[in-house]
């Protein structure tokens, strides 16, 4: 863009003139000259209509900041990028500042914005490919061209005395390798990795760029030493992890590295965890590594000489390994023997520990022979403490009893711990109303106690009887309130499903419902007594001793319905008390028989009048 004449003779003023002369100045330290030019430029132009341009000036606007110690501004003004558009001497003058103001007073004022600065400018004017042609300034300084082994020295000399710097600055600041200036040093010769604009607080470059830059350099070691220590439990490195998703593939390339390192110096276990974090971390292992994983294996948990075997670290290397290489069958052939082993070894020190490896053995390798017959064992030993009345720690389940005797058909406790199972089943199914499932669970109890079919609806049902019966007698000699309601209920059940030849069992019953009765009129409310005699358990009529247990039950009631002004609900519980009492014969004698007045047909006790 051209503008108006500025009075030089035949010359018109445009940008890059103006910028022109604000470098040469800069050059010639005419640094009241530099100013001026560059307001100029501001006023005339404004923003600069090409980027070149505009490189030009923020790097004239950020060394004039550096020179006035104004550095954030200075690390504002910079671009990260295209310096080489900018005149290579500023880039150089604003380069040396940012590298003096690190070193001053041992670091105590640097900035990680001035660091950033620093580490961009010279990473450019240090590239080996020199795009901002800074060995033709050395030369031009000079006054004559730097030989290629001076080059080569200067440059590699200046290369460390920046890295040494950096380095000593991270050391006295505490910063680990994924923080590091040095690390961003290295990492920005190599890719470009700082941005200015984007540098924070606590760190010049992207954790993910650090992390793959130190791996690319062979120090997966101190990734993962700076990451172990920020993250402490590796069992929580995952890929699909908000926290570890960045890093996750580098570091599983360090892991896996580190665990090949690890196998060779025969250090089996922390191998093998490092393999396991890598998968964890979405890594498939080559080669190599599974070459790696088997050998580690292998020998975990053993030692040379054999003195220090541990099964524990075996048996958990061995998972982890399987857990690698589950289609490795020598691997699941040493964990499961392993396995095996050790539960032989405490099946009577530690049965719980011993039934846990015997199973996980079946697991692994489901044909185990030597497994299965260790959960065998357990299992018989099991039964005999249930037949015995010792309840096992394990629950025992059917459906495992059952498989034993397909292996065992003559174990004679399995057979009485299914007899024992399937009574239990009946009662339960019979007391809940499923009386065909009751059934079932007879016939399966006939058949595990050595009777031979066909069961018989009728015997079948005199068995389960009979075993209501047994349970209400076990019921009975509980004393409280719990024990008596559960021996009414089994008898009741009983009674139902009895057939007319076994009168007895409503007579135990009846009795069993008196019995009830008593102890809650003793003991309970009225409300308790009437409610049983809701349940119809037993009808009017059939025990004067009930009826009148009732009939004072719902006296008793009504009197404290009426103290509370209850007379509604009064009135209706000796309603109640003479229906109940007029069912009632005459009591004559205290012993012996009591003659029923007789009833028509049609006669109704009023029972169910009061529901």
């Amino acid at each position: 863009m051209q503008v108006d004449d500025t009075g030089e003779p035949g010359g018109t003023v445009t940008a890059g003139r103006l910028l022109d002369a604000a470098e040469h100045a800069f050059l010639r330290a005419e640094f009241g000259v530099v100013r001026p030019l560059l307001q100029r430029f501001q006023a005339e132009f404004g923003t600069a209509d090409t980027h070149e341009a505009a490189v030009r000036y923020a790097v004239l606007r950020a060394a004039l900041a550096a020179r006035v110690g104004n550095w954030p501004e200075a690390v504002r003004r910079c671009p990260d990028s295209d310096l080489d558009l900018a005149a290579t001497g500023v880039v150089h003058a604003l380069a040396v500042g940012a590298l003096r103001r690190l070193s001053e007073e041992g670091g105590r004022h640097t900035e990680f914005g001035t660091a950033a600065l620093a580490i961009v400018l010279w990473a450019h004017l240090l590239d080996e490919d020199d795009p901002g042609d800074f060995r033709a300034l050395l030369t031009e300084r000079r006054g004559a061209p730097v030989p290629d082994e001076l080059w080569e020295e200067a440059h590699s000399h200046l290369l460390g005395r920046i890295t040494d710097l950096l380095r000593a600055l991270d050391v006295r600041a505490g910063r680990d390798a994924l923080a590091a200036w040095e690390t961003a040093w290295e990492t920005e010769r190599a890719v470009l990795a700082v941005l200015l604009e984007n540098t924070g607080p606590d760190c010049l470059i992207p954790l993910e760029d650090a992390a793959r830059h130190l791996v690319s350099r062979d120090r997966g070691d101190a990734l993962l030493d700076a990451y172990s220590a920020r993250h402490p439990d590796p069992t929580t490195w995952t890929a699909d992890s908000p926290d570890h998703r960045a890093c996750a593939d580098v570091l599983a390339q360090a892991l896996a590295e580190r665990g090949q390192s690890r196998v060779r110096a025969g250090e089996w276990s922390e191998a093998l965890a490092d393999f396991s974090t890598a998968a964890r971390l979405g890594r498939t292992l080559g080669s190599g590594e599974r070459a790696a994983v088997q050998r580690a294996g292998k020998n975990v948990g053993r030692s040379r000489t054999g003195r220090d075997y541990s099964p524990v670290t075996r048996i958990q290397g061995l998972e982890v390994a399987h857990a690698l290489l589950p289609e490795d069958g020598s691997l699941a052939a040493e964990l499961t023997a392993e396995l095996v082993r050790q539960g032989q070894k405490v099946l009577g020190s530690d049965p719980r520990q011993s039934r846990y490896r015997f199973a996980r053995a079946l697991v692994v390798s489901p044909g185990d022979m030597d497994a299965r017959t260790g959960l065998d064992d357990h299992l018989r030993a099991d039964l005999r403490r249930a037949l015995d009345g010792a309840e096992p720690r394990e629950r025992i389940r059917a459906v495992a009893v059952l498989d034993l005797l397909q292996r065992d058909p003559d174990c004679a406790s399995a057979r009485e711990w299914l007899r024992n199972h399937y009574a239990e089943q009946a009662v339960v199914a019979a007391s809940d109303g499923r009386t065909a499932t009751a059934r079932s669970a007879v016939r399966s109890m006939i058949y595990y106690d050595g009777g031979e079919g066909p069961y018989g609806k009728e015997s079948v049902d005199n068995m389960l009887v009979d075993l209501l019966i047994d349970a209400a007698r076990t019921a009975e000699a509980e004393s409280t309130r719990a024990g008596m309601e559960r021996r009414v209920d089994l008898l009741s059940t009983a009674a139902g499903i009895a057939g007319p030849d076994r009168g007895h069992v409503r007579e135990e019953r009846d009795a069993a419902v008196l019995d009830l009765a008593e102890h809650l009129e003793s003991t309970a409310s009225p409300s308790d007594v009437i409610e049983l005699f809701l349940q119809d358990r037993m009808r009017t009529g059939v025990s004067a001793r009930f009826d009148q247990t009732v009939e004072a039950a719902y006296l008793r009631r009504a009197e404290a319905r009426e103290e509370q002004g209850d007379l509604g609900g009064a009135q209706h519980d000796r309603a109640c008390a003479e229906r109940i009492g007029a069912g009632l014969p005459a009591q004559r004698l205290l012993f012996g028989p009591v003659p029923r007045s007789r009833r028509h047909p049609r006669h109704d006790s009023g029972q169910g009048a009061l529901f």
